[in-house]
């Protein structure tokens, strides 16, 4: 009999963190394949334009992203919870990002009930960016 691991908020980020900072497709595949065998759901989407008029599109796609990956399902709990922790890691870097260009990308993991959302910022304009990561945990 195989024994089930319990995981939490601290290697449910970890994931996250890992999905935000995967460099291309392939690498994000890779990483979501390695968690799926450990039962923690993934997914990743990138982001970018300008911070004010990005946060909501930034939420959005959080979302939607977790829905298509199947890391939470079409209800509102699950939706707001992924919402809610998205939201918390866009206020972390906030100080920042006002009046300037963003870019990076969203990375969701989960298991069971905890949920995280870690967002990998790229923060400026032309190639003169501040790097940032900004990371949320909700429970469902």
């Amino acid at each position: 009999m195989v024994e089930k691991k319990e995981f939490g908020s601290k290697d449910v980020s970890r994931a996250a963190i890992l999905m935000a900072l995967s460099q291309n497709r392939q690498e994000e595949k890779k990483i979501q394949e390695d968690f799926s065998k450990i039962g923690i759901r993934c997914a990743a989407v990138d982001f970018g334009g300008e911070f004010i008029t990005s946060v909501m599109k930034i939420v959005e796609r959080a979302v939607v992203a977790a829905k298509r990956e199947g890391v939470i399902n079409e209800v509102h709990q699950e939706e707001g919870a992924v919402a809610g922790a998205t939201r918390e890691a866009i206020s972390q870097i906030m100080q920042k990002a006002i009046g300037l260009n963003v870019g990076g990308k969203i990375g969701i993991a989960r298991f069971e009930e905890h949920v995280a959302v870690a967002i990998f910022f790229g923060i400026g304009l032309l190639h003169l960016n501040e790097v940032a990561i900004g990371l949320g945990h909700r429970v469902i």
